[in-house]
């Protein structure tokens, strides 16, 4: 590593948002060397949360979703290449086709893929998507218009609710299929979940709970799926939304932290080794990382959030050309927010780091209210419905480890202790979708075995 840590070659692997923003961030900064983004997309950077929103209802097409540059990074793109490796010894980012990029200093921004569905012959069907790329969304709008039958959806989180949103709101009939006991219980628990479910069935959404699909049918057309209770659902076309898969395999043989809950760094986000040592030199943002968060007892935290890909984006550029006295904690209290089925639901904090909850705002029949989340005593998340000006006061009880149940203030009533309830936050396991906010724990992915040295 050069001494002038504004100087050198710095790589980064992901041209989605984290990869703009760092590169952005990096100038901003004073980095003056050499700067090259790599992405396996042929496209330059575009924006994710529009392709379930107004692509889908026809308002945009795909490729207008392009992330505007606020500034020059003056990169050299690789765009449509994929990286294969890391050779952390020889500082290389190894390419496709037997290339090496190297580096003085590498941020690895490379997110998530869709999960698609197991069985590759029945998910190859015309007809049967996956919602993640600029693709992946212009065909399913084009799907969506020419008014298919039904849609079926698999899987509903966040992502899944969405798609039938849209598909409602252009008129389509649309199933979803749940593993779980409702939609968005992986991650808001259960209360909120069944404002969730009803919301969906009063906009005729054919929510089906507590089934998995066993098969989709088809021959080579996608005709229907069966479900585990004995039933079937006739549908043209198929969504499968089943969360993410972070997109580390390419790390495989590279002896960073990296498995399938993402790869491992410090609130620095630089990145550990498989042994936990921190490295110097190889920084982590966006999706496919792993961070402790001192507001949530230290487990590491792996986020599908756009506002962490941009907050931790401009961290890691910092620490990059920064020296250690110098350098800055990603401790951004995570956010995130959706519009479906006519609702704004916002989220801040972690609600799956919680034991109870208790609604300090609103009520589940007006469909508007602010439900606090609590663990062992204190704030740890809250989520609006339709009521987000109430967001920033509760960013506060959490920053600053308020007491649970909250202290008055934004609430609209007194609340006591014994009337908050479970958060029922169920096992992931056993649901059809991912949460977007996971908390996953202290450890390695992977179990390792301690060599001692021969003498």
């Amino acid at each position: 590593m050069p001494g002038d840590l504004k100087d050198g070659r710095i790589v980064i692997v992901g041209a989605s948002l984290a990869g703009l923003r760092a590169a952005e961030a990096l100038r901003e900064e004073g980095f003056t060397g050499s700067l090259t983004v790599v992405g396996d997309e042929p496209h330059p950077p575009y924006d994710r949360p529009p392709l379930s929103k107004q692509v889908l209802l026809g308002q945009a097409t795909a490729d207008t979703t392009g992330l505007p540059m606020r500034r020059d990074p003056d990169a050299e793109w690789r765009l449509g290449v994929r990286a294969t490796g890391v050779d952390l010894l020889a500082k290389q980012v190894l390419l496709e086709g037997g290339e090496s990029l190297p580096y003085d200093r590498l941020l690895i921004a490379t997110g998530t893929r869709a999960r698609p569905w197991p069985n590759q012959e029945e998910g190859a069907q015309d007809g049967v998507f996956t919602l993640r790329t600029r693709e992946d969304a212009g065909g399913l709008a084009e799907r969506l218009a020419a008014g298919p039958e039904r849609v079926l959806v698999i899987g509903g989180g966040f992502t899944g609710s969405e798609i039938a949103s849209a598909c409602r709101e252009r008129g389509l009939e649309v199933t979803v299929a749940e593993r779980g006991p409702a939609p968005l219980v992986g991650a808001l628990g259960g209360t909120l979940s069944k404002l969730a479910a009803a919301m969906q069935r009063n906009h005729g959404v054919d929510l089906r709970t507590g089934v998995t699909v066993t098969a989709l049918r088809g021959n080579g057309s996608f005709t229907g799926a069966e479900l585990s209770d004995g039933s079937r659902v006739d549908a043209d076309v198929c969504v499968v939304a089943l969360g993410a898969i972070r997109n580390v395999e390419w790390l495989a043989e590279s002896g960073l932290a990296a498995g399938p809950r993402g790869i491992a760094c410090d609130a620095g986000c630089r990145a550990f080794n498989m042994y936990g040592i921190v490295t110097d030199d190889v920084f982590v943002a966006g999706d496919v990382s792993r961070f402790p968060h001192p507001l949530f007892g230290y487990q590491m935290l792996s986020l599908e959030h756009w506002g962490n890909a941009v907050e931790q984006a401009k961290v890691a550029a910092h620490n990059m050309v920064n020296p250690g006295p110098l350098q800055r904690p990603h401790l951004a209290v995570p956010s995130f927010w959706s519009t479906q089925f006519g609702l704004n639901i916002k989220s801040v904090g972690v609600p799956t780091y919680s034991d109870h909850v208790v609604i300090a705002q609103g009520s589940l029949e007006a469909r508007r209210l602010a439900m606090v989340y609590g663990y062992q005593g204190r704030v740890t998340a809250a989520v609006t419905v339709d009521m987000a000006k109430s967001l920033d006061y509760y960013r506060h009880l959490i920053e600053t480890a308020a007491p649970f149940p909250p202290p008055p203030g934004a609430q609209d009533r007194a609340i006591a202790a014994d009337i908050a309830v479970p958060s029922d936050v169920p096992d992931p396991s056993g649901l059809s979708h991912g949460p977007t906010v996971a908390l996953t724990g202290h450890l390695p992915d992977r179990r390792l075995t301690v060599v001692q040295p021969t003498r």
